[in-house]
């Protein structure tokens, strides 16, 4: 038998039903204002940025549109670009905060035959990756480590992205809030 020390993830064993009431928690994320809790990290003025609670890798966060459609044709101009330069933000934040190799970055459309379990509401993986982040782990013994609890991440994701120019940040349980990226970026 695998075992893995998550201490972490008492949060979710313990946790009520909570999204049982919830017709989408992405827009329950979008509209709420617990953002540390949740893990939003920054905001722009048609999309968010959450970190993945099971990340693929440390600082698997999510660029997610605020406008809840699972289809990528339903997006104006305006939702597209600003989805686009928060993806812009994210990397070089996470290139701060992380300093990753590089990246992978991906749409899952289509619903459950593109691999996404919230297929109604799109949202773009953003994950870092290093060499040699991949090991025997997953391969022969069926297990993911992940070498860096979640709230780790945030705070320091959420310290690069209020170092970014063109930024505020009302207080420290507060998303970062991102205006149009510095030129260059």
């Amino acid at each position: 038998m695998e075992q893995v020390f998550a201490p972490w993830r008492i949060e979710w064993v313990e946790r009520d039903d909570g999204n049982s009431d919830v017709d989408c928690v992405f827009c329950a994320f979008r509209d709420g204002d617990a953002d540390r809790e949740h893990n939003v990290v920054a905001r722009s003025d048609h999309a968010f940025v959450l970190l993945n609670n099971y990340p693929y890798n440390p600082g698997h966060a999510m660029v997610i549109p605020d406008e809840h459609t699972g289809d990528y044709g339903d997006l104006d101009s305006e939702t597209l670009l600003d989805h686009a330069r928060l993806k812009q933000r994210t990397f070089a934040a996470l290139e701060a905060a992380m300093d990753p190799d590089g990246f992978n970055a991906g749409l899952n459309l289509g619903g459950a035959a593109a691999g996404g379990s919230i297929d109604d509401h799109l949202h773009t993986h953003v994950v870092p990756r290093w060499e040699g982040d991949t090991n025997f782990m997953p391969v022969v013994g069926d297990t993911k480590v992940i070498v860096e609890a979640v709230e780790d991440t945030y705070d320091r994701l959420h310290q690069a992205f209020a170092a970014q120019d063109g930024t505020t940040l009302d207080d420290e349980d507060a998303a970062v809030r991102v205006g149009a990226p510095p030129k260059g970026l």
